[in-house]
C-alpha cells in the first residue's frame, strides 16, 4: 500500500486489546503467502544448567490456546536442557513482512498421543533417521549414519516404523509475547502482551 505522495503507507499499530493468538496466527497466515522457505521456523532458545545461552532453529508443527508445539529427539541437546530448566523463548522472523514475534514461556511435554500422531505423518525415511540417529552426539563419520538409517529400513519395511520412546515434542506456554513491526524511519511499532490469569494485559515498548 503506498500514501498520497507514493511513498509506501505505514502498516496499521497493533491495538491493545488484540489477542496475542489471533494476532499471531494472522502474521503467520500472511508470512505463510510471502516467506520463500519455512514461514514457521522459530529459534528456540533455552539455556544450559549453568546459564550459558543455547539457541537453533526448529520448526512450529502446532499451535493451539495452550501454546507452540515442535517435535525432537528428547535426548538431543535441546532436550537436556529443557530437562534441567524447562523454561525457553521463541523467535519468529519474517524478513518479507518485516515483522518478528519473540514468545517467552515455560515447557511441557507433549502427550505420547500427540507424539504418535505427528510422527506418522512424517516420510518414512524421516521416521528411520529418527530411530537411527542419536542427536546432537559426536558422529564418527557419515557413513555411519547411512548405515544406521539402512539397518533400520531393513528392520522395520513397509510402513510399519514405530516411534522411538526418546522421539517426542514439548509445548512452548507463553507468559508473554512481543510483536515488532518495521515502520518508517525506525519508529517501528512494538507491543507486548503479558499473561494475567486467563487473560493478557498490554501495552507498547519504545523503539
Amino acid at each position: 500500500m503506498f500514501d498520497e505522495a507514493g511513498r509506501p503507507a505505514a502498516p496499521p499499530v497493533i491495538a491493545l486489546d488484540d489477542d496475542p493468538f489471533r494476532l499471531f496466527r494472522d502474521w503467520l497466515d500472511e508470512a505463510k503467502e510471502s516467506e520463500p522457505n519455512d514461514p514457521n521456523a522459530m529459534t528456540l532458545a533455552t539455556a544450559t544448567p549453568d546459564g550459558v545461552p543455547s539457541a537453533r532453529i526448529v520448526l512450529l508443527k502446532a499451535l493451539d490456546e495452550r501454546g507452540f508445539t515442535f517435535f525432537t529427539n528428547t535426548l538431543s541437546r535441546k532436550g537436556h536442557e529443557l530437562a534441567a530448566d524447562p523454561h525457553a523463548a521463541l523467535l519468529f522472523h519474517w524478513k518479507t513482512r518485516r515483522r518478528q514475534v519473540r514468545v517467552e514461556g515455560t515447557v511441557e511435554p507433549v502427550t505420547a498421543a500427540e507424539a504418535d500422531e505427528y510422527f506418522y505423518t512424517r516420510a518414512r525415511i524421516s521416521r528411520l533417521g529418527a530411530i537411527a540417529s542419536d542427536q546432537s552426539r559426536e558422529l564418527p563419520e557419515r557413513r555411519v549414519l547411512e548405515d544406521r538409517v539402512r539397518e533400520a529400513d531393513e528392520k522395520y519395511p513397509g510402513d510399519a516404523v514405530p516411534r522411538p520412546a526418546h522421539w517426542s515434542g514439548y509445548r512452548v506456554l507463553p507468559a508473554n509475547f512481543e510483536f515488532w513491526q518495521d515502520m518508517p524511519f525506525r519508529l517501528h511499532d512494538r507491543t507486548v502482551f503479558n499473561r494475567a490469569g486467563t487473560g493478557w494485559t498490554a501495552h507498547k515498548l519504545y523503539p
